[in-house]
């Protein structure tokens, strides 16, 4: 294993996706962090109809929406009553009775797709008119290069998102655009917290007004109940259009090229006043070009070219196709959600549990910054998870589990009893400070930081003789009845590792939190192995207890695994291997197993669960994270974020590990591992 300098450029482009032919589950992407286009094989958002398991939309950070009277007020749910040691807590878990202010709380806000822009051309086949497919995504610059075909005549379609705004770039060339038989339509749907964002059947519930600045500007005022934003479209001087009074608009040149530029603007935005479709396109491709150079040269890389492993090339290809998708997805100011700006998944909010796997690999590929986006939306909700924390009698912040913009709970069965996503602030502070070692960065989160401690040290509860952690409380393994959960392995080895973490991170001397640490209650051991929780000594023989995360592994492999046993550790994994349902994981589940193996010295085993053939962990030829056949999950972004945190972590080491290079990685010659701008893990 050695540390050679790596052709940058060559490694990205060798994992560009190339296409032939309509991939229909795997559309490509371009897009800002905060802002993202998914296309079909021309380029745009032609054949919608046909992606329905994988819709085509275009979605932003800022694009959310709620339906007329949804500004219900949470007071108002009737909460259930859960026994807390003696204390009665209320939680919003039931919506027998109150169905509609349930769901519309879940529903309410919800992202929407802003717009549609594909070719029009109606009535053509993809099977009889369209043929000579290629498209190719060169992730090096950001931008997707199509033709095809269509009726016997070439069409190109150059597609990217500036890098620098929420604007849309084409340039389309074709003689049938000088005919008139080939135009572009742009269409506006209503919002819907469904899959697809967008409700094409309701015209009359929102409005698209055009505004004709100039010959070669167009700006649409669009309003949805009480979300508004404008849409610039910037055309060449020779491109008119026609509007059909109601939502629809059909661009069409006299030239047999194209430049067409649309920016999206959120309601207080800056407007510009003029320019062309060509100029704007040609500045938008020459920064948009910079900004992915800097992304890739200045942050991490692993490049496995020069291995003997067969696999290995897969493994580089997720790799690098990861990369691309959270830099496209998951860079904005907002934690993602699931599905980031691809399409709606539970309404498009975001749960925090998964900020984790969405983000926290961001430092250890010397890209920090993109962690500390999110990360400060945390400062923005204090205040609401405050409340949280307060409405059920504990003290400090509680931060809610599924929620859009304002960090309002969204009630649910399972959601509001999770408490993984508590220590996670404190986690983010320790990567982001070990890579910037600014004490003003530690100062600036300083309320954040303490009041996560503060509420995790009110949440245990002290049981005459140790701390302990439950009732009511569902783990990460969502499979247990809340009333029953006692000590939740993976849980507990996160509130101590954060609650000490805690008090080092402010510089204070917090004995309070310390002592808790050091007097929560060990992980429990059955059988020469370590359970879900306390009180599940049945954990690998019954289900469906052995199914869902394997979290306990979480305790050496996400943490340090400070205290935990390496040999009861090490029967975990292999009981794991042999009596859990894995075709029931999730996708980050295989990296969390990644990452526990590193730790145990078990490199194969690390490897060949990030390869792991399993329904969950299938990387699509677009690089995405598939979920089996879910229909609600066509990709899966904590399966993206989990692998490049377990593959830094294989490769850069960790904390103890035992010095050698690449500590996660087989050492027997099968992977030759280069590196550059790496940084450990915890």
């Amino acid at each position: 294993m050695t540390d050679r300098k790596i052709d940058r450029k060559a490694l990205m482009s060798r994992h560009n996706p190339c296409y032939t032919r309509p991939e229909l589950n795997a559309p490509l992407s371009v897009g800002n962090g905060s802002f993202c286009y998914t296309v079909d094989f021309t380029g745009l958002q032609t054949f919608c109809d046909k992606y329905s398991r994988f819709p085509l939309c275009t979605m932003s950070n800022w694009g959310w929406h709620s339906y007329p009277g949804s500004n219900r007020d949470p007071a108002l749910l009737r909460l259930t009553p859960f026994d807390s040691w003696g204390r009665e807590v209320g939680y919003a878990v039931d919506a027998e009775g109150q169905e509609e202010l349930f769901y519309d709380l879940r529903q309410n806000p919800h992202r929407f797709n802003l717009a549609s822009l594909g070719f029009d051309i109606p009535g053509a086949d993809i099977e009889g008119d369209i043929g000579d497919i290629r498209q190719n995504l060169n992730i090096w610059e950001g931008c997707i290069n199509s033709s095809f075909s269509l009726w016997g005549e070439k069409v190109t379609v150059e597609t990217f998102v500036r890098a620098d705004e929420d604007t849309i770039c084409l340039r389309l060339s074709s003689e049938l655009l000088k005919t008139g038989k080939l135009r572009i339509r742009l269409a506006f749907p209503y919002g819907s917290h469904r899959k697809t964002g967008g409700d094409f059947s309701k015209s009359h519930c929102h409005e698209s007004l055009p505004e004709k600045v100039s010959s070669s500007l167009l700006n649409i005022r669009r309003r949805l109940d009480n979300t508004s934003y404008t849409v610039q479209v910037l055309m060449d001087g020779k491109t008119s259009y026609r509007f059909d009074g109601e939502h629809l608009f059909i661009f069409e040149t006299r030239l047999n090229s194209l430049n067409l530029v649309l920016r999206f603007v959120r309601e207080g935005g800056s407007l510009i006043s003029g320019g062309s479709g060509d100029r704007y396109f040609d500045q938008g491709k020459a920064g948009t070009a910079a900004f992915w150079e800097r992304y890739w040269m200045e942050g991490g890389a692993i490049d496995l070219s020069g291995s003997s492993s067969p696999e290995a090339a897969e493994l580089e290809r997720r790799i690098v196709l990861s990369q691309y998708l959270m830099a496209i997805q998951s860079r904005g100011d907002l934690p993602p959600a699931e599905t980031g700006l691809t399409c709606n998944s539970w309404y498009g909010k975001f749960h925090l549990e998964m900020h984790y796997w969405h983000s926290a690999h961001f430092p250890l590929w010397n890209r920090a910054g993109e962690l500390e986006k999110s990360f400060a939306w945390y400062k923005k909700i204090l205040k609401a998870a405050r409340e949280i924390a307060r409405s059920q009698g504990y003290t400090g912040a509680r931060w809610p589990k599924m929620c859009g913009p304002e960090g309002d709970n969204s009630p649910s069965s399972i959601a509001v009893l999770l408490a993984w996503q508590q220590p996670h602030p404190v986690l983010f502070a320790e990567l982001c400070y070990r890579q910037n070692k600014d004490k003003a960065f530690l100062e600036e989160y300083r309320d954040v930081l303490r009041e996560t401690a503060e509420f995790m040290l009110s949440f245990i509860h002290w049981d005459g003789s140790r701390y302990v952690l439950g009732k009511p409380l569902i783990p990460a393994q969502e499979r247990f009845d809340p009333r029953t959960v006692l000590n939740p392995g993976y849980e507990v080895e996160y509130f101590r590792w954060a609650l000490r973490r805690a008090a080092i991170l402010l510089g204070e001397e917090r004995s309070d939190f310390t002592e808790a640490a050091d007097k929560l209650a060990a992980p429990a051991v059955y059988h020469g192995v370590y359970p879900a929780h306390e009180n599940c000594p049945d954990t690998f023989t019954e289900s469906p207890f052995n199914t869902d995360h394997p979290s306990m592994l979480g305790m050496m492999g996400l943490l340090p695994g400070e205290g935990i046993d390496k040999k009861i550790m090490n029967d975990t994994l292999d009981r794991v291997l042999t009596n859990w349902d894995l075709d029931s994981c999730w996708g980050w589940d295989f990296p969390m197993m990644a990452m526990t193996a590193a730790r145990l010295g078990r490199r194969k085993d690390a490897v060949n669960f990030l390869l792991m053939k399993n329904p969950k962990n299938i990387y699509l030829p677009n690089g995405h994270n598939a979920q089996a056949d879910r229909e609600d999950l066509p990709l899966y972004l904590p399966g993206n974020g989990s692998l490049l945190l377990a593959a830094a972590m294989m490769a850069a080491g960790w904390d103890g590990d035992d010095g050698s290079a690449a500590p996660g990685f087989p050492n027997d010659g099968s992977f030759m591992v280069k590196t550059e701008n790496l940084h450990k893990y915890i």
